[in-house]
């Protein structure tokens, strides 16, 4: 058996290497953190609705599951409001959910990224949400920002700068480009005092999309940085009927591949000349394909390249809300073009509106794996594990 199984993986080894042949190959750092596929534990210790009880929603069986799919890697989005009492004071209670998580993911050999999500003057949606970013004009609140900081790097330097990466902040939203470099560069110094090995994650401005990348500054001659991406283009087809977004009273078709809106459509669609919706349609009758997502991707591949930093996605996803072989066409095709382009990636999320696992809001209960999700996001060619039974 042992022979059998031997042989077994060295024919899957060539078949996966021969699946990728001309693809680039991953960039390293000098800390050995590696990652090629992860994905997010969204809803857990960030954007909490209430329907995701924090001591069980991620279990060690979902760590266990997670790497019994073929992922190496979990993006864990915090948020100030879960971790820090108002008047700031660190939640133990909060850190040991997050630090028993990176426990769990060292005894399976995930590597982690700890991403600050949303702080009290920061969230990435408040221009569409009528909320306020004050972080870029008060300097108490940039203080507080590099004070998490310091904070998290106390608690976390322990574990090994091969398995844990920190991601500064999640999709920065300032009008002057400036602001956000400026507070990279605070943040790095900040960090680098301390762990002068840690792998940091920084993305570019205006919720990291690849367009901004030309305007991010990166600080110079250190290699443990990894930058870092998002994208959800289209967003008419990937966000369809999505409530939270100023497209929700769209309801025509949309496809993929191809435009994702008919002319026919996009001229009948009544909230079309808000600027709002406007500025959002600008691509719904672009031909979206493999090609065209590529181009989505390529300031941010030029950037990388430039810098020699590894690039990674650590957003993407489709609602379920579109047609089910569209989407999962789309899942295909743009995993295919991060990992022919040497990108690291992490679909949005594990468990939520965009998820891999299925979870019912109203019983708090999983559901079911997506099996054909997981097999266009991973290619694992194999029968997905089932869900863990209770520990």
């Amino acid at each position: 058996m042992i022979a059998k199984g031997l042989v077994f993986l060295t024919c899957f080894a060539v078949v996966l290497a021969t699946a990728h042949a001309g693809a680039e190959e991953l960039i390293s750092n000098p800390s050995g953190f590696q990652i090629r596929r992860g994905v997010n534990l969204s809803h857990w210790l960030s954007q909490c609705f209430g329907w995701s009880p924090r001591a069980t929603f991620i279990t060690e069986k979902d760590i266990r599951f997670i790497k019994s799919l073929g992922y190496d890697h979990v993006r864990i989005p915090i948020d100030e409001k879960e971790l820090w009492t108002e008047q700031g004071q660190l939640s133990e209670a909060a850190l040991a959910l997050l630090t028993r998580s990176l426990d769990w993911c060292d005894k399976y050999k995930l590597r982690a990224i700890v991403d600050l999500h949303t702080v009290r003057a920061h969230h990435f949606n408040a221009p569409l949400e009528g909320g306020t970013i004050t972080l870029w004009t008060d300097v108490k609140a940039q203080d507080n920002f590099i004070r998490l900081w310091q904070e998290l790097s106390d608690r976390l330097a322990k574990y090994p700068a091969s398995m844990v990466a920190y991601e500064i902040m999640n999709e920065p939203v300032a009008d002057n480009p400036e602001d956000w470099n400026r507070l990279v560069s605070r943040s790095v110094t900040a960090i680098r005092a301390r762990e002068p090995g840690r792998v940091l994650i920084i993305g570019s401005n205006r919720w990291q999309t690849p367009d901004t990348f030309p305007s991010l500054k990166v600080p110079e001659g250190d290699r443990n940085i990894v930058l870092s991406t998002h994208t959800y283009a289209p967003l008419i087809f990937t966000h369809y009927k999505a409530p939270w977004t100023p497209l929700k009273t769209y309801t025509g078709a949309v496809h993929y591949p191809g435009p994702p809106m008919s002319d026919a459509d996009f001229e009948a669609y009544a909230d079309r000349k808000d600027p709002l919706v406007a500025e959002r349609l600008q691509d719904a009758r672009v031909p979206y394909d493999r090609q065209q997502l590529k181009q989505v991707l390529a300031p941010a591949i030029r950037r990388a390249r430039e810098l020699k930093l590894q690039l990674y996605c650590g957003e993407f996803g489709c609602l379920p809300t579109v047609a089910r072989a569209d989407r999962l066409k789309y899942y295909a095709d743009i995993v295919s073009v991060f990992e022919d382009n040497g990108m690291a990636w992490a679909n949005w999320d594990y468990k939520g509106d965009f998820g891999i696992m299925g979870f019912d809001r109203a019983k708090l209960t999983n559901l079911t794996p997506d099996a054909g999700l997981i097999e266009a996001l991973l290619h694992i060619g194999r029968p997905i594990p089932p869900y863990p039974a209770q520990d």
